[in-house]
């Protein structure tokens, strides 16, 4: 199989894909967002058997300039919602434990286990992913010594690494499965600190849930991966938040299948977290914005496919709860 040049791409693109692609500029345009990561990556919404029906390459580009402009503005509020889950459970299982080490937190709080009869699969099943998570976190700080100064600084002093040191080190994901492990009373005393309606969260385990969800945006934004048709999302994404999200903020029809309602997710946690409104309506203005001019740019066809009909209401809701 023969390696195509960049002139034999936009070749493909014409001939085979009816693509008008041509001179100059496009062939710069290309070459910045790569044939693999920008048309490969951008040609379908959701599955490759979904293919958009592109007539110009300047649609492309469109779509493709969306979804950077929407990952350049969610990017820093993922940051701080992650810092603030992270410091939030801290303050609780610090309390909770009443140490910083992960010994005695791992034996008083990451015990969830307990929470269910010897007899329930749940036991067995709980204290098992307890064993592993405590296996995960001896194993990050491992592989972090060499390389993080937080972890060397206590290693080299001869003093065991404390909790809030381990969750500078820990990815959101590996966060959620420690939250996963918390005995439901812990579980139940971060939920209220954070403000989750416990109508909707009578165990507390409804936070663990939101985690897991935010965790499949945030490493897709983090990795620069296509975000405008939620390829990223790993698995069914828990109904009890729709429910929370819809009852609390007023937006219906809350699905998680448009990257809309990842914003809804976004605003409602800044909202809990006490953002200015200035903080949490620029991004829902940012994202108003980019719709508007995607909008303008491509078919309405495209369009539709891409940005749902209700995404305005949507967000006009969001910012109303705001």
């Amino acid at each position: 199989m023969s390696v195509k040049t960049i002139n034999a791409l936009m070749k493909y693109l014409r001939d085979v894909k009816h693509i008008s692609v041509g001179g100059s500029t496009h062939k710069a345009k290309l070459r910045r967002i790569g044939y693999y990561h920008g048309y490969k990556g951008y040609r379908f919404f959701g599955k490759p058997s979904k293919s958009l029906a592109y007539t110009d390459f300047e649609q492309l580009t469109s779509v493709y300039s969306f979804d950077m402009q929407v990952k350049a503005v969610l990017y820093s509020p993922l940051m701080h919602i992650e810092t603030a889950l992270k410091n939030y459970a801290l303050e609780k299982i610090l309390d909770v434990a009443n140490s910083d080490r992960f010994t005695d937190i791992y034996s008083s709080v990451l015990n969830h286990h307990n929470d269910f009869r010897r007899s329930d699969d749940k036991y067995k099943k709980t204290l098992s992913k307890e064993l592993s998570l405590r296996n995960r976190i001896y194993s990050a700080l491992s592989r972090d010594y060499g390389s993080k100064l937080v972890v060397q600084h206590f290693y080299e002093k001869d003093i065991p690494v404390p909790i809030w040191a381990i969750f500078e080190i820990i990815s959101l994901g590996e966060f959620g499965t420690l939250l996963s492990c918390i005995n439901n009373r812990t579980a139940k005393q971060i939920s209220s600190s954070i403000g989750i309606n416990s109508a909707f969260d009578a165990d507390g385990r409804l936070l663990e849930k939101i985690i897991f969800a935010l965790k499949d945006l945030r490493n897709a934004v983090a990795h620069n991966d296509p975000v405008f048709d939620v390829r990223f999302k790993t698995s069914m994404t828990n109904t009890q938040i729709a429910k929370l999200l819809t009852n609390e903020t007023g937006v219906a029809n809350v699905t998680f299948n448009t990257l809309t309602d990842y914003v809804i997710l976004m605003g409602y946690l800044m909202h809990c977290f006490g953002y200015s409104k200035t903080e949490t309506k620029k991004l829902i203005n940012d994202y108003i914005t980019f719709c508007e001019e995607l909008r303008k740019n491509i078919p309405t066809s495209l369009y539709s496919t891409i940005v749902y009909t209700d995404t305005r209401s949507k967000l006009l809701q969001l910012a109303t709860y705001v």
